[in-house]
């Protein structure tokens, strides 16, 4: 499992790298992040839901059914979309309530 950081789309916040349990990201001499060991990523998504650009995307290897699919979050208040770009071009998005998420 591993992340995809977009160069273009990072502003250079660093929240990710707060958040990575891993240590993983970086940040370069621009200032913008990147994933150091891009194998040793845990795949917790942790940066994702931190990242205030979707600058980051997980990637969803065919190991594991996602045939090379892409998933970012988008917050919207209480709820926090996963949108899944697939390679086809297709787009599937789960909403999921905050308020609800832990209530179990």
């Amino acid at each position: 499992m591993s992340i995809a950081i977009s160069s273009e789309k990072c502003i250079g916040c660093g929240r990710c790298k707060t958040v990575c349990p891993g240590s993983l990201i970086k940040l370069n001499d621009d200032g913008k992040a990147y994933i150091k060991y891009p194998k040793d990523c845990w795949g917790c998504t942790s940066c994702i839901k931190e990242c205030p650009v979707y600058a980051i995307r997980f990637y969803l290897g065919a190991d594991i059914g996602g045939a090379g699919s892409l998933v970012h979050t988008e917050p919207d208040g209480d709820i926090l979309r996963w949108v899944i770009d697939r390679p086809d071009g297709s787009r599937t998005e789960i909403d999921i309530d905050r308020r609800e998420s832990n209530k179990y």
